[in-house]
């Protein structure tokens, strides 16, 4: 996993629309959670554009899910496509997680802030899904 510190991975993926985008925050289409974290961000989200803080959503979901996703939830900001894994390798979220005595592959619920120069300032590793956007303002 990458530290405050480091380098930024840039990396090209796919957003909603099929275009390039070079900017993660890990999170899933569609789930209890991922959604309480989507609609937390969006209800703040002018905030973050007076800041001149742009917010990106990545997780393995396809480029169709992404845009189903927005438009069920009027989500301002761009989703990424990672199906192939690139992205959450390169940033180590992705690996073997535990439910109920299961284990399987998935992505680790992880928001990284990078500054203009693609350096990580912080990181969020415990995300509280429904104060996400209080969680990142905190800390910008």
């Amino acid at each position: 996993m990458l530290k405050i510190g480091d380098k930024a991975p840039i990396l090209t993926q796919k957003d909603q629309n099929d275009n390039d985008i070079t900017f993660p925050i890990p999170e899933k289409d569609n789930t209890p959670g991922c959604t309480s974290e989507a609609c937390s961000i969006r209800d703040e989200y002018e905030d973050f554009i007076k800041k001149d803080i742009e917010i990106i959503g990545i997780s393995k979901d396809s480029v169709k899910s992404h845009q189903k996703f927005i438009d069920k939830y009027s989500l301002p900001y761009t989703l990424i496509s990672d199906e192939d894994l690139r992205v959450v390798d390169a940033y180590g979220v992705y690996g073997k997680k535990k439910m109920m005595g299961r284990e399987y592959m998935g992505i680790f619920r992880t928001t990284y802030i990078v500054d203009s120069k693609g350096i990580i300032t912080h990181i969020i590793d415990k995300v509280d899904t429904k104060n996400a956007a209080a969680q990142i303002k905190s800390l910008i």
